[in-house]
């Protein structure tokens, strides 16, 4: 409770400090679209998360709509129009279809005019993009339509979303208000927006505040595998991960029971490991390789996106602490520049990225990427805790529509070197 209160005091300061005044100056005209734009970026990057704004669904679609655009002047008339708050739900309605009409307009010129499909600002963004702003405004009237509030709904069955943003915005706002109201009534304290969203937040994770989702406790046997009988079942699963991807944190920690448990199916844990990566890969949408054990000096595995030009060189390290970059950095930069040259040859690919999976990283890695960037072809190096893995598998497994392979989803992961963690995947994709 006290890390929830916590972050609502920063949310209404940073509301009431900086967001609503910035918002009141550019609906009078006193900002104009570029500098809004900029500035609601710099707040949000500022370890200001408490809106997942910097996801593909805030930031990156503000700037598709204005890079999609045929006339600024129109988009910007149309942007004030549309995060001005309503003043009631026909308005909200109307707002939301007038918008997401204005975004299927300049998505299909975009797509006229030679741009690309991942470059095409997507519909299902319109309602949390809109809803961000009318909270800004009016933060005790509209919440903000959350993918992980959208997730557990469905999941405890309290409302199935039909597809029709305006529609399913209004139905999420009056569950939020009933439960609310049944909150407030039950445990005899005041329950606004933010207090109901927190219940979402203990169900289904909240990657804003460093919290993360209850995970399904698998066997304490060690045995990766959930039973499928029902009658040894005490509840239903309710994760989208399959077992081979969801167990990847426990290998990566090297865990003893895990470590026995490979040994007596014939493998190592480092192998086992490997595989579930490249289930996780697959089940993602890349077309993947396998390699690591037995073939020289190769990267662990690789997937490509050829439709979007990139593909990922990975390799896997079991640690039960940190892994630290250092060790191996000669054998690293010959394989990242032997396959790579390979791979263009074979393909016309624009960026490679490396990826090293493993459960936590110690923070001396700066140097170390700094000179594989250097001397490879790597556009980027990620360190890719286990658990962001998971996370971008749960994403795609929920909205396959939504998760690309392409710069407007998973490819913006790779694009900043350093750690990537799942509270970062989800807030991304969330």
């Amino acid at each position: 409770m006290e890390v929830e209160a916590e972050c609502d005091q920063h949310r209404v300061h940073l509301i009431e400090g900086e967001l609503k005044p910035l918002l009141q100056d550019y609906l009078s005209g006193l900002a104009n679209l570029a500098e809004f734009k900029t500035k609601i970026d710099g707040i949000n990057k500022k370890k200001n998360a408490f809106w997942g704004f910097k996801g593909i669904k805030g930031q990156m679609f503000f700037n598709m709509v204005v890079n999609a655009a045929e006339d600024p002047s129109e988009c910007d008339q149309g942007i004030k129009a549309a995060i001005t708050a309503p003043t009631n739900e026909e308005m909200a309605s109307s707002r939301i279809k007038t918008f997401s009409n204005y975004v299927k307009q300049i998505g299909d010129y975009h797509l006229e005019s030679g741009g690309t499909k991942q470059g095409r600002p997507k519909l299902g963004s319109v309602p949390f993009f809109l809803s961000y702003f009318w909270q800004i405004q009016q933060r005790d009237v509209w919440p903000v339509f959350y993918t992980n509030s959208v997730n557990v709904m469905t999941d405890m069955n309290l409302w199935l979303p039909t597809g029709e943003p305006a529609a399913d915005y209004l139905v999420y706002k009056r569950v939020h208000e009933e439960l609310g109201r049944v909150f407030t009534q039950e445990s005899k304290r005041h329950f606004g927006l933010y207090e109901v969203e927190h219940v979402f937040w203990f169900k289904g994770g909240n990657p804003y505040v460093g919290t993360k989702p209850v995970e399904i406790d698998l066997e304490k046997s060690g045995n990766p595998k959930i039973p499928d009988d029902p009658e040894t079942m005490s509840r239903l699963p309710e994760s989208y991960v399959p077992p081979i991807v969801g167990i990847l944190p426990r290998m990566a920690r090297n865990e003893p029971p895990l470590r026995e448990a490979a040994k007596a199916s014939g493998t190592s844990l480092e192998r086992a490991f490997e595989k579930s990566i490249n289930a996780a890969f697959t089940i993602l949408g890349y077309e993947t390789k396998l390699l690591g054990q037995g073939q020289g000096k190769v990267p662990d595995g690789l997937a490509l996106s050829l439709d979007d030009f990139y593909a990922i060189l990975w390799d896997a390290k079991v640690r039960g602490d940190c892994y630290s970059m250092g060790t191996d950095d000669r054998a690293v930069k010959e394989y990242i520049t032997t396959q790579s040259r390979e791979l263009k040859r074979k393909h016309r690919l624009r960026n490679i990225y490396y990826l090293i999976v493993s459960s936590k990283f110690t923070d001396d890695f700066d140097d170390a990427i700094r000179s594989i960037k250097m001397e490879t072809d790597a556009s980027d190096v990620c360190l890719v805790e286990a658990d962001a893995l998971v996370a971008m598998v749960e994403a795609k497994m929920r909205l396959p529509r939504e998760v690309s392979l392409g710069p407007d989803g998973l490819q913006r992961l790779f694009t900043v070197s350093g750690v990537l963690s799942a509270d970062v995947v989800r807030e991304n994709l969330d």
